[in-house]
């Protein structure tokens, strides 16, 4: 067991960003609720999933919606609280644990809030190992846990409660829900027992997260590149240095969808690179091929400072180094590409892992 203070969280929230691929939300808005919660309460316990008893009861904690809208409707502070509480009283059996969703972005520190609010442990794990845009894109999925029953509840004090016959009709109803609720809202789901949640479970992201913001600090205090110091400690492939040159971004059914246009500078200056986006960065592309595709990760960060760049965040004249990192291997069976995989989004290209790839 380790346990995470207020000042910790932004290590966590950056790191958060780094495998959020862009999406996840802000992990600045995160992070100040889940110090608020942490000072006002006590320290989060952040425990290995094979410390949960077999029988304790463990639910995921997380922000839905278009992380564009996150931008300026913030939550009021407490939807995600409510969410869990009437989760568990649904379930009439007390919540022992939670459990983060993705490790992405806002969705790395959202689950602090509800385990410093509440006093319950966070389990050390997640879902996707990285931010994907739509709810049945899990770990969990794969082992046929249902997202249902799930609480959702917005800034205005409404609650809705789902009930569905699969995971997809889950993301469905719930994305309606969410465009009407205001384009984000707080939710509770995939609740499951301490035995299934140790199958399932991606292991170790948020030590992971963690770790990550620790090393880019750490970096840039002792004068070294921080971008290196971060593609050594993930076994992370360069994709380019550029420059952004053109956004275009719309918010439509509860995502933030466009592509990015990037100039090759320094040794890439010959490049023309393009990165698509739902939410999260799902394709590269370097002079209108492929070179990177989901399930695999792709990051951008500040060329100076090594800080993780969101897809909210893109603008014109922004100096960006791209990363490429291997995805989870649950994600690479055929069981995850039929979830995740670039034909999922209607890309018309097989997965390729990006160590395969020439770069």
């Amino acid at each position: 067991m380790e346990t995470i203070t207020a000042e910790q969280m932004h290590d966590v929230a950056v790191g958060g960003a780094v495998m959020g691929t862009g999406g996840g939300g802000d992990p600045y808005i995160g992070k100040l609720m889940a110090m608020q919660s942490i000072r006002k309460n006590a320290p989060v316990a952040l425990i290995d999933v094979d410390e949960l008893n077999d029988d304790d009861l463990v639910a995921c904690a997380a922000m839905m919606g278009a992380p564009t809208v996150m931008l300026e409707k913030l939550p009021r502070g407490d939807e995600i609280v409510t969410a869990y509480t009437k989760l568990g009283e649904f379930m009439g059996q007390p919540i022992t644990a939670v459990m983060c969703a993705e490790c992405g972005g806002l969705n790395s520190t959202t689950p602090f809030i509800v385990a410093a609010e509440m006093g319950l442990p966070l389990v050390d794990g997640d879902g996707m190992g990285r931010a994907y845009p739509e709810l049945q894109m899990v770990s969990f999925t794969m082992h046929g846990i249902s997202a249902t029953p799930m609480v959702m509840s917005d800034d205005k004090g409404n609650s809705v409660l789902l009930d569905t016959v699969d995971n997809k009709w889950t993301e469905r109803l719930a994305r309606s829900a969410t465009v009407e609720m205001g384009g984000s809202a707080l939710i509770a789901m995939y609740s499951m027992n301490g035995a299934t949640a140790k199958q399932s479970l991606i292991r170790g992201t948020i030590s992971l997260c963690k770790k990550i913001g620790e090393t880019l600090r750490k970096a840039r205090l002792d004068n070294r590149n921080p971008v290196e110091a971060l593609r050594t400690l993930l076994g992370a492939f360069e994709l380019f240095e550029a420059k952004v040159t053109d956004v275009e971004r719309r918010t439509e059914g509860g995502f933030a969808r466009g592509t990015a246009t990037l100039k090759g500078i320094d040794r890439y200056s010959a490049h023309t690179f393009e990165i698509d986006f739902q939410n999260v960065f799902l394709i590269a592309r370097r002079d209108a091929e492929a070179i990177v595709s989901t399930p695999d990760l792709i990051t951008l960060l500040d060329i100076d400072t090594g800080e993780p760049v969101t897809t909210e965040s893109l603008r014109f004249g922004l100096r960006v180094v791209g990363l490429g990192i291997p995805s989870d291997p649950k994600w690479r069976t055929s069981e995850g590409l039929k979830l995740v995989g670039p034909q999922y989004f209607g890309y018309d290209i097989e997965f390729t892992p990006i160590e395969e790839r020439p770069l």
